[in-house]
């Protein structure tokens, strides 16, 4: 950790910085254990190429999803402002442990509670990021409306403004675009989404009990984490189960879940390229 990060962080939390060592703190950022003088030891994570305004969004988000009390989350201690010189988010740190054996029937009880505190509406009073790419938010009045807007097209977009978008895959959204208001399912209120729930945003606390990380927080269909958690595993059967216990889903939800894992799959072309772009040319191709 680099001199001037430390000076921001103990101007922020009130305290000098003695002592740091990295941590896995995922694909985009620097995650470090630090702690203070006083012996308090926190979570910081921190990227110099970070958008400005990146870890202050995920401060909401977390705080947002905090509000439900259904999972833990983990607490926010101090966040940088988007013109500050130093980008920063620091938390409150879990120390992992193995998991109760009623995890995955807490995550997916608590997942559905998270899910029914539901939201004001489809989309956010902000933006925010998916990783380090700009998620727009702005409200619609139906699902189909803010899916189709802020979801795919902006991500196609983006995929064709950066030369990864092939003319399969355009003409596979063509086809889906034309058809995509009898494939959503039926109507369902708002549910307040963690929004990047995959493997490497879950916790397992000192307590045994889940806890989520890195949201991507916004209104819309609770069928959405779902697919997300399905897309790259580390969900247990136990987890799915406890969820349709505990809020059964609609019918044909099966049958749409490759529908929902194009957003992440696309978000995914644009971070990475690669393959991502082969799966979401099959996945078009099947859904339509």
């Amino acid at each position: 950790m680099n001199a001037p990060l430390k000076m921001a962080l103990g101007a922020a939390l009130g305290g000098e910085v003695m002592a740091s060592r990295p941590i896995a703190g995922g694909d985009i950022n620097q995650a470090y254990e630090i702690t203070l003088a006083s012996g308090r030891r926190m979570f910081a994570k921190t990227n110099e190429r970070s958008p400005r305004g990146m870890f202050a969004a995920e401060a909401r988000g977390l705080g947002w999803l905090d509000e439900a009390n259904v999972l833990r989350i983990p607490k926010v201690v101090a966040v940088s402002q988007a013109d500050d010189m130093q980008q920063f988010l620091v938390l409150e740190l879990i120390a992992p442990a193995p998991p109760a054996r009623d995890f995955d029937e807490r995550l997916g009880r608590g997942l559905a509670a998270l899910h029914r505190t539901g939201a004001p509406g489809f989309g956010l009073d902000h933006d925010n990021f998916i990783g380090r790419l700009p998620q727009a938010n702005v409200a619609a009045a139906t699902w189909l409306d803010f899916f189709r807007t802020c979801r795919l097209e902006a991500q196609l977009r983006q995929a064709i403004d950066g030369g990864r978008a092939t003319a399969r895959m355009r003409r596979g959204f063509d086809r889906l675009f034309a058809e995509l208001e009898d494939l959503l399912g039926p109507p369902e209120p708002p549910a307040r989404l963690h929004g990047d729930l995959w493997g490497g945003n879950l916790l397992c606390d000192d307590r045994g009990a889940p806890c989520l990380i890195d949201p991507a927080v916004y209104g819309g269909h609770r069928e959405m984490d779902l697919a997300m958690m399905r897309l790259f595993g580390g969900f247990g059967a136990g987890v799915f189960s406890a969820y349709a216990e505990a809020w059964p889903l609609a019918d044909g939800h099966h049958e749409r879940v490759a529908l929902y894992q194009l957003y992440p799959l696309m978000v995914h072309v644009n971070l990475f390229g690669g393959s991502y772009v082969g799966s979401v040319e099959a996945s078009l191709d099947r859904l339509v």
